[in-house]
């Protein structure tokens, strides 16, 4: 059986700026259920800063946002020559995912130093001592998952770990002729982690064969192909480079029409109560 790793690739965005020929028209939507973010929206002018992060910029992705997705934030960070940050993260409760899309990176969490690449997938618990450089001539590129760590009495924070995609085999989805894996970096039954980061493939001609119409609120960036996407009675086309931000219950399904896989990096929260508000009282 042959031991190569898959010929796997990642969409990475490089801003610039379009001139005065290109149409205004694009395939961005907002809507009450869901946010269609194409490619194309990458461009200078609507990059980002971060306190204490040096020769580094990002796009927003997404933020909490009342009313629409309200548990986590999602950066695609761009980090220069010899840039990063000591003190990257000023959020303590937080909790993160960062994964690589372009370039290489030097990540040391509690003074172990890794070397991160293209695949590359890091858990960073809240609270953690972390810090990020790029050491390389060329820029490197990355997502920033966040997300405030629901505590549990009697379940301990999951600790940290670095990890690289291509030396993690896909579970396969049943009875779907195989066309449809999703790539996860920690055990769904490992109560200590209350979201799941994973990579979702579908070979062409793969379909979600219903609409899934459920609690969990998702980020999905598309890293390879093309397919169409059913929001919430409505079919959207995306490809490489998209990102695709649904609240809680945004009726979803797709159909990956080729020619090459079409793959995604999928946030969800799970594995925790919901919150209850409670009346204030006399």
């Amino acid at each position: 059986m042959s031991t190569a790793k898959p010929n796997r690739t990642y969409y990475a965005p490089h801003g610039g700026h379009p001139d005065q020929k290109v149409m205004t028209t694009d395939r961005a939507m907002f809507t009450e259920a869901f946010a269609v973010i194409p490619k194309g929206v990458y461009r200078d002018i609507v990059t980002s800063r971060l306190p204490h992060w040096d020769n580094t910029r990002l796009w927003v992705l997404s933020r909490p946002l009342s009313g629409f997705a309200e548990t986590f934030s999602q950066y695609i960070m761009e980090v220069s020559p010899g840039g990063g940050s000591e003190r990257p993260e000023s959020d303590p409760g937080a909790e993160g995912v960062l994964f690589v899309v372009e370039g290489e990176m030097a990540l040391t969490i509690s003074g172990e130093k890794h070397r991160m690449a293209p695949g590359g997938y890091a858990f960073i618990p809240p609270g953690s001592d972390w810090q990020l450089r790029n050491e390389s001539d060329a820029a490197v590129r990355f997502h920033w998952i966040r997300k405030a760590y629901e505590k549990v009495d009697g379940i301990d924070v999951p600790e940290a770990f670095v990890v690289n995609e291509n030396d993690i085999a896909p579970s396969v989805m049943p009875d779907c002729n195989e066309v449809w894996a999703t790539t996860r970096f920690v055990d769904p039954e490992d109560m200590r982690h209350d979201m799941h980061v994973t990579i979702v493939t579908f070979q062409p001609g793969g379909v979600i064969p219903f609409d899934e119409t459920h609690v969990m609120e998702h980020g999905l960036y598309v890293l390879e192909g093309k397919a169409v996407y059913h929001l919430n009675q409505q079919w959207v086309e995306v490809e490489a480079g998209d990102y695709m931000w649904l609240r809680a219950f945004c009726p979803q399904a797709c159909y990956a029409g080729g020619p090459g896989p079409f793959r995604y990096l999928l946030y969800k929260d799970v594995n925790r109560h919901m919150a209850l508000p409670y009346s204030k009282r006399g």
